[in-house]
Formats: structure tokens, sequence, C-alpha cells
């Protein structure tokens, strides 16, 4: 995919107030330690997250994606009766029916002949929303579009909680450490027609590939058939998902830099989907980049699912890690396995 008139004219974000720590997590979890005989500070040791932040208990998830979206709006100066698309893309959503885009759009005030509806693909749903964006502006279909999300982790975290300290087990503790990385946040990415935005990043192309062979490794649930199942858990083959996420990541990078005629030290800078030390080590080895071309918020936000990677994005540019003119590489991987990578002329 290539693009020849998309602007990513604005981010917006929200961070939630409550701050955990991974040491708040193991002292609810001591029973669970005491019959393990595992040592403190196993937690931040093994993914290199110090804290993650929770929205407080009750709060709606559209109200959330609304207050970042509006601060794209804002941040963008593009008028929103401009605003042809509206996509909610996280993986928490309201309700089976409708679309949690809908609450977000009336919140907004988007224009009446705006699509709005919502997207999901795992940790790749706000990637995938902006590819959806960018093709109807490419296509003159619309002149701007909204993707939003808004992530919590608090809720599957409590119950993963009380499950492990209910089944006691090493087996269990393996299969949700990466549920217990989890944390919240809200973003709104805006893109528009680059004559209505000029000043905004170009959004060059990018490659998506997938491996679904791979899908049952790392689950969410219920099961949300009829009737709906009844048990709510994540559960996550943290190595086979770092080992398989990896290979694919090689693979799409290879083709991202050939797609976008890369040169051998573009892009310049990336930015990844937040997971952990290890995946974030092992995807820059194997990809051939050095870390001071990486930027992270991982150890002080954990894994927010879908708003990781722009939260990231939009914190780099405000420290001045992105800088205009930069070649950079937004390197999304989510379970599935799904990989979308785009490139991005700051």
């Amino acid at each position: 995919m290539n693009y020849s008139r998309v602007s990513i004219a604005a981010f917006g974000y929200e961070l939630p107030p409550d701050v955990v720590t991974s040491a708040d997590l193991e002292q609810r979890l001591a029973p669970l330690y005491a019959a393990l005989r595992l040592q403190r500070g196993q937690l931040e040791a093994i993914t290199g997250i110090q804290e993650r932040r929770y929205w407080s208990p009750g709060a709606a998830l559209s109200a959330g994606a609304a207050r970042a979206g509006r601060k794209a709006l804002q941040a963008s100066g593009v008028p929103r009766e401009r605003v042809g698309m509206l996509i909610y893309a996280a993986v928490c959503r309201e309700n089976l029916e409708p679309a949690t885009a809908c609450a977000v759009a009336d919140a907004l005030k988007l224009p009446p002949g705006c699509q709005v509806y919502d997207v999901s693909n795992a940790c790749l749903g706000v990637l995938n929303g902006m590819v959806q964006v960018a093709n109807a502006i490419e296509l003159g279909q619309v002149e701007a579009g909204l993707v939003v999300a808004c992530e919590s982790a608090r809720e599957i975290v409590d119950l993963t909680v009380e499950r492990l300290l209910r089944e006691k087990s090493m087996e269990v503790l393996r299969k949700t450490i990466a549920t217990l990385t989890g944390g919240s946040g809200a973003v709104g990415v805006l893109l528009a027609d680059a004559a209505l935005a000029p000043e905004g990043r170009r959004l060059l192309g990018g490659v998506a590939r997938s491996a679904p062979e791979h899908h049952r490794l790392c689950t969410w649930g219920p099961a949300t058939g009829i009737p709906a199942g009844a048990n709510h858990m994540a559960e996550t083959d943290s190595t086979r998902v770092l080992q398989h996420g990896v290979a694919l990541g090689v693979e799409t990078f290879g083709e991202f830099r050939r797609s976008l005629a890369l040169g051998p030290d573009q892009p310049e800078k990336i930015i990844c989907h937040q997971v952990g030390a290890a995946h974030q080590r092992a995807l820059l080895e194997a990809i051939g980049v050095p870390a001071e071309r990486d930027f992270t918020t991982f150890r002080h936000l954990g894994n927010i699912g879908t708003v990781s990677l722009p939260i990231t994005a939009a914190i780099a540019e405000e420290r001045g890690f992105l800088a205009p003119g930069d070649s950079v590489g937004l390197l999304g991987i989510g379970s599935g396995l799904n990989c979308l990578m785009l490139g991005v002329r700051w």
C-alpha cells in the first residue's frame, strides 16, 4: 500500500489516574508467591514493566475515547464537519451492539454524513483503522477521518489475580503473566487529506503480513456466541508468541523496507507495539535496528493494547525524539498473529 495525499494531522491521548506498580500486584499475589516459593520482584525482572495505569472503577470506554479524540481534533485544526469517518478500534468495547464508535461520535457531535463503526484486530486495531481512513482519503471518499480507542486492564487483571490466588498454580501463572503487564489508556489519531493538513506527518505507505496458524497462542474471552461463554480469562503462550511474532516481524520488516524503497539506515526512527523488555530486545536484534533508534513507554505504561503504539508515538514527538523530516516506521504486531508496518515522513 502506498499513499500520496494522506497526512497524520494530530494525535490526542488520555492517561488514567491510578498508577499500579508491579510491586503492588505482587503484594496482592503474596499467598501465591508463598505457595510457589517465588521471590518478590519477579514480575518487573521478567517484563521490564515498573508500573501501569488503570481507569477509576466504572469509567466509560467511550468517554475516554471521546476525550482523546477531542484532543486530536483540537490539535489538528480540522473542522469537525470535515470528518467523514470515525472508527473505534480498541480490544475493549462497551457492548456487542451497537458499535462503541456510535457513543464516541455522539459525544464529539460529528456530522450525520460521517461513517461510524468499530474495527477489532487485537493490538493492531488502531493501525488497521488508520489504513481504512487513509484508503478512503486516497480514493477521495472523505477529507478526514478519526480513529479512537480506549483500553482498560483493571478488570481482566483483577480476574486474573483472583484466579491465581484460587488455583496457586505455576502453570496458570505462566499462562497469565502477560495479562499482568496490561495497562490502560485512550488515543485519538486524526488523518486528513494533505491539502487540508499540510503541516501533518505524511503517511507514505505500509505492508501487512499474517500468520493465522498461530491464532490460539493468545486469547482473551469469554466466547461471545449464543449462549455466551461464562469464563472471562486471558491466557498467553508468551514463549511461542515471542518466537513466532519476531519471525513474522522480520518477514514483514524486510518487505516493508523493500516496498517503500528505504535506504540501509531507514527508517531512521521506529515506534513499536509496547509489550515488554524481552520482546523489544528480541525484535530489535532480529531486524538489526539499534536500541537508540527506538522509543519505548512500556516501563511506565505497560502494554496498553491498541493504544500502545500511537500513544508512544505521541509522547516520542512531545519529547523531541521524533522530529520534522524523520523517516519513521510504526511497527505493529498483534495476536492472531498479524503484523502491520506503516512508514511516515514526520
